[in-house]
């Protein structure tokens, strides 16, 4: 069963929660540290990963699912969210510059699906981040986190995944280190663990964050569907 808008919020909420969001919040700072002037959208649970963009993207807006429920973000000004169905997003093609996947791969039930409305709603030169669960770690195990609920991968079958689905993998990291209790000394030392854990266990971070780029379908004569990676934005 898909865990709800309600739980989600109240894991945010919590110390272990707000240290959880703090260090992965850093991971995507540093793949995208200003989105001036940029369209973008989240997926999933993906309104506390999208608030340092609030002053800076253009356009934003946070895509909910339905079987997940919805929430209206942010508490302050126009409300930014929506109730979407994930297989059939309401927006035209190509309308955003950044995508953020959270809390989405691990509860989907129509993956694919999913995965190619998103390459649909990326622009041409689109990144997307994607936040999954990593199957080696305690938090794929414990159940004080959305991280242990649902399915977690390998970046194996994520990069897999993403090729399938038209989305090139260009970078990878790891965040949550730290093991997953919300006790203060735990909370306080999580940069410490992040630290440590880059350079002794890379491969046992909690979650995997990976940053793709759409590839454009160019049909070769005769044949199915290629893709090919879009140029890069400078």
């Amino acid at each position: 069963m898909r865990l709800d808008v309600v739980d989600l919020k109240r894991f945010y909420d919590s110390p272990l929660g707000g240290m959880a969001h703090e260090m992965i919040a850093r991971r995507i700072h540093a793949l995208w540290p200003d989105a001036r002037g940029l369209d973008m959208a989240g997926l999933g649970y993906a309104a506390p990963y999208l608030t340092p963009y609030l002053s800076s993207a253009r356009r934003i807006v946070a895509a909910m699912p339905g079987p997940q429920g919805g929430e209206a973000w942010p508490e302050d000004g126009r409300c930014a969210s929506a109730l979407v169905e994930e297989t059939a997003l309401p927006f035209r093609d190509n309308a955003f510059d950044r995508v953020i996947v959270a809390h989405g791969l691990e509860e989907s039930d129509a993956l694919r699906a999913m995965l190619t409305e998103v390459w649909r709603i990326s622009a041409g030169e689109g990144r997307v981040i994607l936040i999954a669960p990593s199957r080696v770690s305690l938090w794929s195990l414990s159940d004080a986190s959305p991280f242990g609920h649902g399915r977690p991968f390998t970046r194996i079958q994520l990069s897999r995944l993403l090729r399938d689905c038209g989305l090139e993998p260009m970078a990878w990291s790891r965040a949550l280190y730290a093991p997953p209790r919300g006790w203060g000394v735990i909370a306080r030392s999580a940069p410490g663990w992040e630290i440590i854990g880059d350079m002794l266990w890379p491969g046992l971070g909690g979650v995997i964050l990976v940053e793709a780029r759409k590839r454009v379908a160019i049909p070769p004569r005769g044949s199915a569907p290629a893709f090919a990676t879009a140029p890069a934005r400078a």
